[in-house]
């Protein structure tokens, strides 16, 4: 049985994946905490991580290892913090992973409002166009454009959200008109980097025919900052307008697309009362936002 201390470094290098992440992060010294890596591994009589210039990866061992420290840490929290399951509010630190358009345009509003309501809280968000590792504990929980099917993860839809084709009041002016789907030809698109859309439900100009991707982004923000500066014709999120003064819908009975986002959290926090706490009052704020800026839009 190892110490609590082995586990908590061993925990910080796989979550960070290098030496000088974690050493940040625990405020220790890169070379020392290498050592203390080689003795755990040593002790344990298996290797646990593949080293190399890249940093730290997890082997097969590494990764049994990780869940056994996650589920050991969960429990030490616990015992922790007995009052932040109660009705005195929530407490301690909660990372949530999401989508940049989602992290951007409306996780702030509503976590901004849960740490009103909970001030011994401190909410994370880490934004990244990809999916994210919940075995690793990179966070939390996770906000996801697709449900998972592998994993031990519980899975919950949070809300549906559409998205229609838009450019700027400058570039239609200057451009003219889009009457059709097939007008698209002749404009500039603006959209995600082909090789990097990490998700098939976000590879929305494949479902319109659309060629040639002008400009390009792996961020929804970036995209529409591209698009407001008169860049060409995207598909944005109509939660996304409110905050792009300038630009409009276009073809909307023509091209509509739906999603929906989902909240994603492994199962074993599924059994920890301040990690559903929090996630029932996310659901609802952003199912509550969502809707708001998208009637704002209308």
């Amino acid at each position: 049985m190892q110490n609590w201390d082995d586990l908590r470094l061993f925990l910080a290098v796989a979550r960070e994946e290098s030496l000088s992440g974690a050493g940040k992060v625990l405020r220790l010294d890169p070379a020392t905490l290498g050592r203390r890596m080689a003795r755990l591994e040593a002790d344990l009589g298996k290797a646990l991580f593949v080293k190399s210039p890249q940093g730290y990866a997890l082997t097969a061992e590494g990764t049994d290892m990780l869940e056994r420290a996650a589920a050991a840490e969960r429990a030490m929290l616990a015992v922790r913090r007995p009052a932040s399951g109660t009705a005195e509010g929530l407490s301690g630190q909660i990372r949530i992973g999401a989508p940049d358009g989602c992290a951007n345009f409306v996780l702030p509003q509503v976590c901004a409002a849960l740490a009103r309501e909970n001030p011994a809280l401190d909410i994370q968000i880490v934004a990244l166009p990809r999916v994210f590792n919940l075995s690793r504990r990179e966070a939390d929980m996770a906000i996801g454009v697709s449900a998972p099917t592998a994993g031990r993860l519980v899975v919950r839809q949070i809300t549906d959200y559409t998205l229609h084709l838009a450019a700027s009041e400058r570039y239609l002016a200057q451009a003219g008109g889009i009457a059709s789907v097939a007008d698209l030809r002749d404009h500039p698109m603006v959209g995600y980097i082909p090789d990097m859309i990490f998700d098939r439900e976000l590879d929305y100009l494949a479902d319109l025919g659309a060629g040639r991707v002008r400009l390009a982004s792996n961020s929804v923000a970036v995209q529409m900052n591209m698009i407001r500066q008169g860049g060409g014709v995207g598909v944005v999120h109509d939660f996304c307008l409110p905050f792009a003064p300038g630009v409009r819908r276009i073809l909307r009975d023509t091209v509509s697309l739906r999603r929906a986002f989902y909240l994603i959290r492994h199962a074993d926090d599924a059994r920890t009362p301040r990690l559903s706490r929090f996630a029932d009052a996310l659901v609802a704020g952003l199912r509550a936002e969502v809707a708001r800026l998208q009637v704002l839009d209308a």
